[in-house]
């Protein structure tokens, strides 16, 4: 360990005061976020979207910036260094990302109002009045969200500005599906569905009866507001799938440069990423073809793909299957942990399926963080949607990178950490969350996690699929790729199904740049590892490289490299 310098206690306080401040003002200005973390203080508000709150907040953040930067760092402990760069790095993030206001055009299958309401309701839970109250003060600001929202597409259409004609329809049906549905059985009611044992029984009707009022009165109206318009005046104007990526949006160019910061933490040229990703890409392909030697008896890559797709043997049947694949592989991983981490997650991580609602729009997976209240473990959401399009030899890579060691393991764990601000704990780059939980796809391997050499070929076309993105998110942006193209990149260098291509490729266009973050991250964490064992050579503990990987929460890979420089030595 190297030695660590004793804090200044004036400027200790100085980066605490203002690591906290950043924190509050952040959950004030998105109290939904702060719900989807388990902190229930703003159940009763939404967030204010229109545009004078977006010039309040933008010059909010910049003041901060101003402040944070005058910070001397002369006589800063080592945490408080990290904790100075990793603020500094939310702020400039958060300005970035305003800068490019993609909420004016963008409309979005994943995480649009017509998931994000839904999934609220299933988080925001009510056991007291006090709950209901804010429940029901809150429901009655989704109409105006709606509002807003549409009022911000229709300024982004007067400055040319307009979602991909693939997203617009696809947010559609899903309204359609949504307004088609009898407002008795809209998620929305959810909330109120329970027993409300700590309720005095008077009251409980009269919540039940005002929650329907709400939904059926105010929510959808308002939802069908939001399709009229998306039908009337954004859909004729939205952009074929020719020209979907930035580059075909004013300020396009500039706003991805942003996006790439703000999703890898480093400067990186779009071009630079781009013949990496063709490098990536040949490299995995020659794994893959050493490996079908193995399993298929052939090293001709298009014929292993061909039969990794093609034998109906190798998917799924029911929905049951996926969920207890799932399951059983974070079970087993869970069970190795002790012998390649000395810290360890307090908090279970669970599987849950899809919400019929998302998933046909949905990727294979996700994962959710604990509740910062304990109420909720972490959860590890998998897509059981159409199953016998869904390989069993993907299954266990997937897991590996969702549950443990991957997201679950990173995400906990940071959130546990003692001493540290909070928005350490809930916040971070991209890159390092993603990086990490790629990293242990092959990690898993040298842990013995993979079942056999088919599962392996998964963790293959997995790897493929990543580096695929860094060539097809750049096409997509940067080079004028067409939607089909990118489709087509991706059957040709992976095993990915037809219809999570189609869904990976519309996330790429509706997420520009985040898609970069995976091999850059799990790129420089394998670089890190290997540096490290050659510079202490027996000395090398792999517990203590992944302890210390993750013992400052998800840092920019700069101040990775430089905590893990200064103390394994």
């Amino acid at each position: 360990m190297g030695a660590l310098r004793m804090p200044s206690t004036n400027a200790n306080t100085a980066v605490a005061s203002l690591a906290q401040q950043y924190w509050e003002e952040r959950l004030h200005a998105d109290p939904v976020e702060a719900t989807f973390l388990g902190d229930r203080r703003f159940d009763d508000r939404m967030p204010d979207l229109g545009p004078e709150a977006h010039r309040r907040e933008t010059a909010r953040l910049e003041a901060l910036s101003t402040r944070v930067r005058a910070l001397p760092t002369d006589g800063l402990s080592d945490a408080d260094q990290v904790t100075l760069a990793a603020l500094t790095g939310e702020i400039e993030s958060d300005l970035a990302q305003r800068a490019c206001r993609l909420s004016e055009w963008t409309v979005d299958p994943r995480d649009g109002p017509q998931v994000l309401f839904l999934n609220l309701a299933h988080l925001q839970t009510v056991t007291t009045p006090a709950q209901g109250s804010a429940l029901l003060a809150r429901w009655r600001l989704i109409a105006p969200d709606l509002d807003q929202r549409i009022a911000n597409l229709r300024h982004g259409i007067s400055a040319g500005k307009v979602a991909t004609r693939g997203s617009v329809e696809r947010v559609l049906r899903q309204l359609d599906e949504l307004l088609a549905q009898p407002v008795g059985q809209w998620v929305l009611l959810s909330p109120g569905s329970g027993e409300l044992p700590a309720w005095p029984e008077p009251d409980r009707e009269p919540f039940r009866t005002t929650l329907r009022q709400i939904v059926e009165g105010q929510i959808r109206p308002a939802f069908q507001r939001y399709r009229d318009v998306l039908h009337t005046q954004v859909l004729p104007r939205a952009r074929g799938d020719e020209s979907v990526g930035l580059s075909h949006i004013p300020d396009g160019a500039a706003c991805y440069q942003r996006l790439i910061k703000v999703q890898t933490s480093l400067t990186l040229a779009p071009d630079a990423i781009h013949a990496q990703g063709l490098s990536d890409v040949a490299h995995i392909r020659d794994e893959i073809s050493a490996l079908g030697s193995k399993v298929f008896g052939t090293n001709d890559f298009g014929e292993i793909v061909k039969r990794l797709r093609g034998d109906r043997g190798l998917f799924f049947h029911t929905r049951d299957q996926v969920e207890a694949k799932a399951a059983e592989a974070l079970r087993r991983a869970d069970a190795a942990m002790p012998r390649w981490f000395g810290r360890l997650p307090k908090t279970p991580c669970v599987v849950k399926r899809i919400e019929a609602y998302e998933e046909k729009d949905s990727t294979i997976a996700y994962y959710r963080q604990p509740a910062v209240d304990a109420s909720r473990p972490g959860t590890y959401y998998i897509n059981t949607y159409q199953p016998e399009t869904r390989p069993t030899y993907e299954a266990e890579a997937l897991a590996f990178h969702e549950s443990i060691p991957g997201h679950h393991t990173q995400i906990a764990i940071a959130q546990e950490l003692p001493g540290v601000p909070e928005f350490r704990r809930h916040l971070g780059v991209t890159a390092f969350v993603e990086g990490w939980a790629l990293y242990t796809e092959r990690l898993a391997d040298e842990m013995g996690l993979y079942s056999g050499d088919l599962d392996r070929m998964g963790m293959l076309s997995f790897d493929a699929w990543r580096a695929s993105r860094l060539v097809v998110d750049t096409g997509l942006h940067v080079k004028g790729w067409s939607r089909q193209q990118a489709i087509q990149f991706m059957r040709d260098n992976t095993a990915l199904a037809d219809n999570n291509i189609e869904n990976e490729v519309d996330r790429y266009i509706g997420w520009p740049a985040q898609a970069l973050a995976y091999k850059t991250g799990q790129r420089e964490i394998f670089k890190l590892r290997h540096e490290t064992e050659a510079r202490l050579g027996a000395r090398f503990d792999i517990r203590r490289f992944h302890d210390a990987v993750l013992e400052n929460g998800a840092v920019s890979l700069a101040v990775l490299r430089q905590y893990l420089e200064r103390t394994l030595q």
